[in-house]
């Protein structure tokens, strides 16, 4: 037993990883080591040679299981938020977790099919060949390798070339930067003069929603929303450089602009859950 015990702590680290960016929450990644190590406890491995493949397998095949539970029966997807009294949740183990892999990229991996996801994170995050992450999710290695071609355009937005990108995406990053720091000077310059932002009713304190127009209203509004953008990240909104912003591990609201040369000339603020999941989203490289 002692054996058994040191073996799977040498695993322990690296499976946690590959839990948590398969399914975007420390808790639910604790979960699944736990079943990874009773499955590990009950099964004869002396003549496994490579007891972390093995490892990784179960664990795998684990989070999979998870995946298409929490898809069929349409649970939180990404924050792994407890049951009421369920009081395991680290806020800032969470915090420290998602930090480390990036909120966009668990926002865009969580919009994927589960076996994309697994096959994605097992061969682009961790090198896992096809030939073994096919029968984890039962494909044969061409179909697995399609999974994670496929789940890699989401997650990249694409391949199509976007000559403007570039340029919107030094403006909407000099927006996250002036709005956090609170830079009234700076957000002066970015926002056009006739600019005006779009908030729909979700997005509060208003039951409606919000329509501000003119560069001083918007700043105010930015100004005012600084503590948000601080725990925002930039990303790809339906092909174009926006904002997430992620409460508890939940994508709460989107920031969608418009960019004319070097200035926004609108903003679309987003928290309709409906809406949400509509949006293409992907992460910025």
């Amino acid at each position: 037993m002692d054996t058994l015990t040191e073996r799977f702590e040498q695993e322990r680290a690296r499976l946690r990883a590959v839990a948590y960016r398969m399914l975007g929450s420390a808790s639910e990644a604790d979960d699944a080591l736990q079943e990874a190590w009773l499955r590990f406890d009950r099964t004869d491995t002396g003549e496994v040679e490579n007891v972390g493949a093995w490892l990784t397998t179960v664990v795998a095949r684990v989070c999979l299981s998870m995946l298409r539970t929490r898809r069929n029966h349409r649970e939180e997807p990404l924050d792994g938020r407890p049951e009421q009294g369920d009081d395991r949740r680290d806020p800032e183990q969470e915090a420290e977790l998602a930090d480390s892999v990036g909120l966009a990229l668990l926002v865009v991996l969580d919009a994927l099919a589960p076996a994309e996801r697994v096959a994605f994170v097992l061969h682009d995050m961790f090198a896992v060949p096809f030939d073994e992450i096919a029968p984890m999710i039962d494909k044969t290695p061409a179909a697995a390798r399609q999974l994670a071609s496929r789940a890699r355009r989401r997650v990249k937005g694409g391949t199509a070339a976007d000559a403007g990108l570039p340029r919107r995406r030094k403006v909407v990053e000099a927006f996250l930067a002036a709005s956090r720091g609170g830079d009234f000077e700076a957000l002066l310059a970015l926002l056009d003069p006739d600019v005006v932002l779009h908030a729909d009713r979700f997005v509060g304190p208003s039951p409606a929603p919000v329509v501000l127009r003119g560069v001083e209203n918007v700043r105010k509004g930015a100004v005012l929303a600084s503590e948000r953008a601080r725990a925002s990240e930039l990303a790809l909104v339906d092909g174009s450089p926006g904002l997430l912003w992620v409460q508890e591990g939940r994508l709460s609201v989107v920031l969608a602009f418009q960019v004319d040369g070097d200035r926004i000339t609108g903003i679309e603020v987003i928290a309709d859950p409906e809406r949400l999941r509509g949006l293409e989203l992907a992460v910025l490289d």
